[in-house]
């Protein structure tokens, strides 16, 4: 099985939360999730930070309305699970939980959104080579080519949400 980690905005824009993106950008979260749930292992960090954003931004433990609250469900009663997630461990810098020891230390990043720097920290630190499953936000898309040199895959879901503004 290979190994994923899903950005909160996937499961946002499989639950039809994101308004600017349109319904193949939705389909394309939904189904991607689905996969997911079947075929792959999903990264956490230990410290629950992943968990916490998915819960933050309002994804339901009921598991709907929508995939991807169904999504957050099966993780979150799953995250025990070795053979549908695993936790890997990762080293808060700061007491803020927005920088971590695994995140690379590259001039061209400087600048990456700080909430998301979890997700990179858990795939450099998971040893395995996992995508980043991406939807719709277009930090990752304007820091593609630095995390690519870093070692950082991106799935990008949606690439016609993505624009270029670098």
């Amino acid at each position: 099985m290979s190994a994923v980690i899903v950005d909160t905005n996937v499961a946002k824009a499989a639950n039809r939360e994101a308004d600017h993106v349109g319904a193949q950008c939705v389909a394309a979260s939904m189904e991607a999730l689905k996969e997911v749930r079947s075929e792959c292992v999903v990264l956490l960090d230990k410290q629950g930070l992943i968990l916490g954003e998915y819960i933050d931004s309002g994804l339901a433990f009921a598991g709907r309305p929508g995939v991807g609250s169904a999504f957050f469900k099966w993780v979150f009663d799953n995250q025990a699970n070795d053979a549908h997630c695993e936790k890997v461990a990762i080293t808060p810098t700061r007491d803020n939980g927005e920088s971590f020891a695994e995140f690379p230390n590259d001039p061209d990043l400087v600048g990456f959104d700080r909430d998301d720097r979890k997700f990179v920290a858990v795939a450099l630190a998971s040893g395995c080579d996992p995508s980043i499953l991406n939807a719709t936000d277009t930090d990752w898309w304007d820091y593609r080519d630095a995390l690519h040199r870093n070692g950082v895959r991106v799935q990008f879901l949606c690439p016609q949400a993505m624009h270029r503004r670098r």
